[in-house]
């Protein structure tokens, strides 16, 4: 053997002596041993460092790639007994990497899977269920007990046209409700509806009297947020429409209603009052459910709280949507849902109801 093939097989062998000084730590995995009392964060550890030697040993710049490179350049009657030996120490460089990487793989795996595992014998765990807000609260009790005197629950869109918001409630060309002070307008002209009445002109179209219908829903006014207001808010509409209604039903309705909802001893009152949309107009006032009339923070001191605005359906209204006010007769009255709501659950302000704070809301 010549002393340049002996050059040759000596820079074989200390490219395998090198190789085997790395990978001494790791040869214990071979076969798929050795890997028994590792712990994940171990493994892992190992894992990155054999992908390290891994690295040094067969990547383009090692000492492995630099022989193969070689073997182009060694003598033609030696050229293949050195290939199939730079060629046999890269089979099994690899085939060592591979199967200490593939037991470091597998210890992993299972690791994670006991970690992972679940008990399907333990309990499990409930769903946390949510609840309905104190306003959807409240309004579900009005609507039933309207219900159960015999009117439909009717709904009507946010967006109105001129002639839903005002003009077909009787409301003239230069009221203040009209004015961009006070009203949210759109570009084109529509407007956000500043209150349910809106949804009566729309149920005397689709629906010919006798007619017994409420609306609850939001309703947008340009207000300041403050303790007692908010530019949206929830309100509560009511109508009936029929031959020979008059001021009494709409008395008798609303004690009806407070006495359903507060106590069979609530009491009501009624003022004079004006609205576009009804005439004879009044305010409806009931006892304080709290101090049943005495006086108390609650009411103020006036044994008194407001209910909301009533009086009997203007004949314009009627007109409006082609109904004879000679022939029917009706009334109609709106009720604030968040006013009513704060104070039942004596509440200091009431935007409280709509800053979706999890410390308020977990109360109801």
């Amino acid at each position: 053997m010549s002393s340049e093939a002996v050059d040759y097989d000596a820079q074989v062998a200390a490219v395998r002596e090198a190789f085997e000084r790395e990978f001494e730590r790791f040869a214990r995995f071979q076969g798929g041993a050795g890997t028994e009392g590792l712990s994940l964060g171990e493994a892992e550890t190992l894992l990155r460092e054999l992908g390290e030697l891994r690295t040094r040993h067969t990547a383009k710049k090692s000492a492995l790639a630099q022989l193969m490179k070689l073997i182009g350049r060694v003598p033609a009657e030696e050229r293949a007994a050195f290939g199939q030996r730079v060629q046999a120490l890269n089979n099994e460089v690899a085939t060592k990497l591979d199967e200490a990487q593939a037991a470091l793989d597998n210890r992993i795996g299972q690791l994670k899977v006991e970690r992972e595992r679940v008990d399907v014998t333990l309990p499990g765990r409930r769903p946390r269920r949510g609840h309905l807000h104190p306003i959807t609260l409240l309004r579900q009790r009005i609507e039933d007990i309207f219900v159960s005197m015999g009117y439909a629950v009717e709904d009507g869109p946010e967006v109105e046209t001129d002639f839903y918001n005002f003009t077909a409630l009787n409301i003239p060309e230069l009221h203040p409700a009209r004015s961009p002070q006070d009203t949210f307008y759109t570009t084109d002209g529509l407007s956000l509806r500043s209150q349910t009445s809106t949804v009566q002109i729309h149920a005397m179209q689709k629906r010919r009297p006798p007619l017994r219908v409420v609306a609850p829903g939001r309703v947008f006014r340009r207000d300041t947020p403050d303790a007692t207001h908010n530019p949206m808010f929830f309100q509560v509409e009511g109508l009936l429409v029929d031959r020979g209604i008059n001021m009494g039903h709409l008395k008798g309705t609303l004690s009806e209603f407070v006495r359903r909802l507060f106590g069979p001893d609530t009491r009501t009152r009624f003022r004079p009052s004006y609205f576009p949309f009804t005439e004879p107009s009044m305010e409806a006032d009931y006892s304080c459910f709290k101090c049943g009339g005495a006086g108390c923070r609650l009411c103020k001191g006036s044994g008194w709280i407001e209910l909301g605005g009533s009086g009997m359906v203007h004949p314009n209204v009627l007109k409006a949507v082609n109904i004879d006010p000679e022939e029917f007769s009706g009334f109609a009255f709106g009720l604030g849902i968040d006013r009513m709501c704060g104070l039942m659950y004596e509440l200091d302000d009431i935007r409280l109801l709509f800053e979706n704070d999890l410390r308020f809301l977990e109360q109801f």
